[in-house]
């Protein structure tokens, strides 16, 4: 009997001794945050089990998953971690670098080639931070906002987003002015040669055949697909990798066949030959062919849409450089009319006279 009392006191004291310890015992290392994981990559490939950092947070991918950024909401398939690199739930820093053409969710952060953290208040197909001011608003280590970006605006692009939506009342989402904007500031020559009344005239002369060629902007792929499989010339030594059909009219300018792809990714640095699909699926990518083919193709022409406008074949030239083969000397007057009565009033509403050689 003695020795079961003296065994309940001995267990109660060390209960007590236990607790006390337990009181005494400092929490640090249980809340310490622990080190963050790779940062969260939107286009990457998780598995079950796989580990990510997003926003100062690991997270725990539970199955496969790809083009879900990490959140206790969407699908459930990520599972949060707890704050990372520091405790207390704080901003590391630690975000991938901007990447043009990578999609972004609302809530992403990248870190631009200027060295500023940018924030994505809409989702948007990789639009430039410091141009695309209504996807992206600068972003701090501690969260919330820094620093005005860097200038750009529209780049000097002589078309407000108002005159815009004048032009286009039916486009589609698709065709954002702000990936217009993004498109045209990777040529400086576009809308930024001459006075401002040649600046107008080729924004409007641009967005005359566009128009036209896109069906005032509701159409990204073409209509026909009996014509599909005609666009892949196989005679060229990288042939047509992304299939026969693959090389259809996309985008605001109707790019089309294997060999344009190919050198309009290659201008651009965009593998647009294996992946012809982008320029339906990215709004700036669209929008950047249209500009380059603008800039650099002659077409049927024996100058640039680019030259024709600001030189003396006027609007007329335009049309011969996209589809003269098809419209010009007398072919289509009624399609070389629909052209002409477009570009005359999109150049009335940038209040700019139109000038000589409308018809070609």
């Amino acid at each position: 009997m003695l020795r079961r009392r003296l065994m309940a006191i001995i267990a109660t004291v060390s209960m007590a001794v236990a607790g006390a310890a337990a009181a005494l015992l400092p929490t640090t290392p249980s809340a310490a945050a622990e080190a963050c994981a790779a940062p969260y990559n939107n286009s990457a490939v998780y598995t079950a089990s796989m580990r990510a950092s997003h926003q100062g947070r690991n997270w725990t991918a539970k199955w496969w998953t790809q083009y879900e950024t990490p959140s206790t909401g969407g699908s459930g398939v990520w599972q949060d971690n707890g704050p990372c690199g520091g405790g207390g739930g704080g901003d590391t820093c630690n975000y991938p670098n901007w990447a043009a053409g990578t999609f972004y969710p609302a809530g992403s952060i990248v870190r631009y080639t200027n060295g500023n953290l940018y924030r994505a208040k809409h989702e948007n197909p990789g639009y430039d931070p410091v141009v695309s001011t209504w996807y992206w608003e600068p972003h701090t280590c501690s969260g919330g906002g820094g620093t005005t970006p860097p200038p750009g605006g529209t780049g000097g692009f002589p078309v407000s987003e108002a005159q815009y939506n004048q032009m286009f009342p039916l486009r589609i989402p698709f065709y954002s002015y702000a990936g217009l904007i993004d498109a045209a500031r990777k040529y400086p020559a576009f809308t930024g040669t001459g006075d401002t009344t040649a600046r107008k005239r080729e924004a409007a002369a641009f967005l005359a055949n566009i128009d036209h060629e896109s069906g005032q902007l509701r159409y990204v792929e073409e209509q026909n697909q009996n014509n599909w499989p005609l666009y892949c010339d196989r005679s060229r030594p990288y042939g047509c990798p992304a299939g026969q059909s693959a090389y259809h009219g996309r985008g605001p300018i109707q790019l089309s066949w294997n060999f344009n792809y190919k050198a309009a990714g290659d201008a651009l640095g965009i593998d647009l030959l294996n992946n012809p699909d982008r320029v339906k699926n990215e709004a700036s990518v669209a929008w950047q062919t249209g500009v380059w083919y603008w800039m650099t193709q002659n077409g049927p022409n024996s100058q640039t849409a680019h030259s024709a406008i600001l030189g003396s074949q006027g609007f007329g030239g335009t049309i011969r450089s996209i589809n003269g083969a098809l419209e010009c000397d007398g072919r289509n007057p009624a399609t070389v009319q629909n052209r002409v009565s477009t570009y005359q009033r999109f150049a009335q509403i940038l209040g700019v006279d139109p000038g000589a050689n409308l018809y070609c």
